[in-house]
């Protein structure tokens, strides 16, 4: 992860479902925004359909899928 510290784990079955999804997807990212409700969710993007804000913070990379979050 280029010194990037480990932030973000993913279990056996949640990496074979990444692989999976990447498989009939194309790559993909993770992305969690702050607040509450629906939007605090973890949510997973076909990559380049949702575009990463400037203060998003990378958290690490989970079955070669980067997972970003909002700073709140």
């Amino acid at each position: 992860m280029n010194g990037d510290i480990l932030r973000v784990t993913a279990t056996p079955a949640a990496l074979d479902l990444i692989a999976t999804l990447q498989s009939e997807y194309g790559p993909v990212l993770f992305h969690q925004s702050g607040g509450c409700c629906d939007g605090s969710s973890p949510m997973c993007y076909p990559k380049g359909d949702y575009i990463v804000g400037d203060e998003d913070v990378r958290l690490g990379i989970i079955g070669g899928a980067p997972f970003y979050m909002s700073p709140s």
